[in-house]
């Protein structure tokens, strides 16, 4: 059976909606561009200014703040601007690349996350690197099998957005893609390198935005792992090791 890209997305703030692109130009050693290129800090962290990466614990993440799944927010790459939409209205607009914006989201994130933590919000701009999970910069793949075998344990769909991959992969047996790990892949005139299962946290547990249940924990995600699988691991991480365009479409193809 041939494996084909799925679907391709990226989330230019870490814990908010996702992008959909038709393709992507990958170049090695990095994320997708404007992959968690930007991200809101909170409490403590807020106050302190440092450059690189930093743990997901300091930023606003759907781990521990389901409600920004009730957010639907639009990325235009050509000016940097953010909107944030709730129930189909724009309650937020700002660029992310130059104080004024900033100001503004940090405004709403403010009063919309009151009370989860304390301090004001604070927009952190990622350079030369993204906000990941992980420190190294790694694209991440889901093969849609997998996804969809969890409803064996579930008894309901599980929305394939949860997992919040970059690359959605069709064509795979279920797990198949835990035998990656270690072995080079083509996809589309790229080239990456398969380095670890995906470890996942309470983040999947919550409804994707833009779904009906958007910001609500109506499934146990990580239990139905346990129960019906003996791991809470779903998709791998990859490195590019040769740049290219991937589109929708695009075969995949292990070396």
């Amino acid at each position: 059976m041939t494996i084909t890209v799925a679907n391709i997305r990226r989330y230019p703030v870490k814990g908010l909606s996702a992008q959909d692109l038709p393709a992507v130009e990958l170049t090695a050693g990095q994320t997708l561009p404007f992959d968690r290129a930007y991200a809101v800090l909170h409490g403590p962290a807020a106050a302190i200014d440092q450059e690189g990466w930093r743990p997901k614990s300091e930023f606003f993440t759907l781990a521990r703040n389901a409600k920004l799944a009730a957010l639907e927010t639009e990325f235009d790459e050509a000016t940097q601007t953010l909107v944030v939409r709730r129930n189909g209205r724009q309650v937020a607009r700002g660029r992310l690349d130059e104080p004024t914006g900033h100001m503004l989201l940090e405004q709403f994130f403010t009063a919309y996350m009151a009370g989860e933590v304390p301090g004001v919000p604070k927009i952190a701009e990622a350079r030369g690197f993204a906000y990941t999970d992980t420190e190294a910069p790694l694209v991440s793949l889901l093969n849609l099998a997998s996804a969809h075998d969890i409803e064996r344990v579930t008894k309901e769909p599980v929305d394939p957005g949860r997992f919040r991959a970059n690359l959605w992969l069709d064509g795979l047996e279920p797990w198949a893609e835990r035998e990656w790990v270690g072995r080079t892949l083509t996809v589309g005139g790229a080239t990456l390198e398969v380095v670890k299962p995906i470890g996942r946290c309470p983040a999947i547990d919550v409804a994707p935005s833009g779904t009906p249940h958007g910001g609500s924990r109506e499934l146990n995600l990580l239990q139905a792992l346990r129960r019906g699988f003996g791991h809470t691991q779903c998709g791998v991480y990859a490195r590019v090791v040769t740049g290219g365009r991937v589109a929708l479409g695009d075969p995949v193809q292990p070396v």
